[in-house]
């Protein structure tokens, strides 16, 4: 097939980093213009403030990321990343039971953010077709009215605009995405679905005293709504050091005096449904200071239902759809979007509208079933605020006793886990086996 002349992707982030990698299978330039300075390693950076939480690659994400970046879940593992077994090395409080825990055939990779950034960057850059320009800002989009076709981009650099044009244009840039406000501006409306939590996250990398009776990797304290509103997760990581997370939906936790001590920082395990966590570290060494996120709200972008969508630009990953990152989506949905990319360019012989418009639609049918599960749990809460889903408290019910389920039979967990990591339909919880136990379970616990 014969490739097109040169793409350009705005913002060298996670999404970004994917859509360039498939990208420069099917053009014959493709440059990423990046807003922060080049790294100079494995480390933190300004335009990924959430990048020194916990984050997680979901199974689909983990598959997925082999598939476009082939060796690279070996290159996580020999620079240090932790390999898991899934279901063993994970110890998980959950709506107030814990989950079992067997020796199951899944496996995953536990890393921090900038460590796993770095390595898909490395590997970029071995990619000849690719350019990556740092401490690049986009300014504007060149824009043919005529034609309704966004042409190529403005590049603030000093005080003369750099002027780079393209055959398409794909906005990774985030939330506080450039081409959102662009279309605003113009009075382009843009349906939009959002939803209030209030969810703050508070970070440390710490050291843990030696333990020969610790038998997990990760464990997770998660609340059980709407009475728990703090839940928490210590990870192992590279370097043999612990990455410390605790979230508090709707404000709960006082950032003030979190922030006055690392002791402080620790005492918030007393406020988990459990103290677990605080066992753990009550005898910790910090060796970071305390990093703060907020998300105060869900966002959904519909560029879907768009009118009359501009030729020549796409957007992907939080651009479109920041989801609550407490259930560890966001990468592995970049990542099942990337895929739903690769597989339309395959067979790509059309216009370049007809491509953004199938991705856009690809995307949301990807999207769905996820939004609806993590609103499913975000309404425990009578303080979130937004739209709420047609059935709520019948999916309620249902997910809670899936997830209490979870805690004593395998099949149930197994089929659980499979919808969890995006491998399976949220249907698959539906099997006539399942809802059986389903019912099962609330006859005999009420005797």
């Amino acid at each position: 097939m014969e490739r097109r002349d040169k793409a350009v992707v705005v913002g060298g982030g996670i999404s970004g980093k994917l859509a360039t990698r498939v990208l420069a299978d099917f053009f014959k330039e493709v440059i990423i213009l990046e807003r922060d300075a080049e790294p100079q390693g494995p480390l933190p950076r300004k335009g990924a403030p959430q990048g020194e939480h916990i984050h997680a690659l979901l199974f689909a994400g983990a598959n997925g990321l082999e598939e476009l970046f082939p060796g690279i879940t070996e290159n996580f593992k020999a620079s240090g990343a932790v390999k898991i077994n899934a279901t063993k090395d994970i110890a998980w409080f959950h709506h107030g039971v814990w989950k079992l825990r067997y020796d199951g055939e899944c496996s995953t990779i536990l890393q921090t953010r900038p460590h796993l950034e770095w390595l898909l960057e490395q590997y970029m850059k071995r990619i000849p077709n690719v350019t990556i320009q740092y401490s690049q800002k986009v300014g504007n989009f060149l824009y043919n009215e005529k034609e309704n076709r966004i042409t190529g981009v403005e590049i603030r650099d000093g005080s003369d605009p750099i002027t780079l044009y393209a055959d398409l244009i794909v906005d990774a840039s985030g939330v506080s995405s450039l081409f959102s406000r662009w279309l605003r501006k113009r009075g382009v409306h843009i349906p939009e679905e959002k939803v209030n939590i209030d969810l703050c996250y508070f970070t440390k990398t710490l050291e843990l005293p030696d333990n020969p009776d610790r038998d997990w990797a990760i464990k997770l304290v998660y609340p059980n709504p709407p009475s728990e509103k703090i839940g928490g997760g210590i990870s192992k990581v590279e370097g043999n050091r612990y990455l410390v997370t605790f979230m508090g939906y709707h404000n709960e936790i006082n950032e003030k005096e979190v922030r006055k001590s690392d002791t402080n920082f620790i005492d918030i395990a007393r406020q988990l449904p459990i103290l677990d966590l605080y066992h753990e570290l009550k005898n910790a060494t910090a060796l970071s200071g305390t990093s703060v996120f907020r998300v105060p709200n869900i966002t959904w972008r519909r560029f879907d239902k768009v009118s009359k969508f501009p030729n020549g630009l796409m957007t992907i990953g939080d651009t479109i759809c920041r989801i609550d990152p407490f259930f560890g989506q966001g990468m592995s949905i970049a990542v099942l979007e990337a895929l739903a990319l690769k597989k339309l360019l395959v067979n790509w012989d059309r216009s370049t509208q007809n491509l953004v418009d199938c991705f856009h639609r690809e995307v949301m049918k990807i999207i769905t079933p996820i939004w609806n599960m993590v609103l499913t749990e975000d309404f425990r809460y009578p303080e979130t605020v937004g739209r709420k889903p047609a059935g709520l408290s019948i999916q309620q019910w249902y997910a809670k006793n899936i997830f209490l389920l979870s805690s004593e039979h395998k099949g149930t967990y197994n089929a659980f886990i499979q919808v969890m990591h995006l491998l399976r339909p949220t249907s698959t919880l539906m099997h006539p086996r399942i809802i059986k136990n389903v019912w099962k379970r609330k006859f005999t616990k009420k005797r």
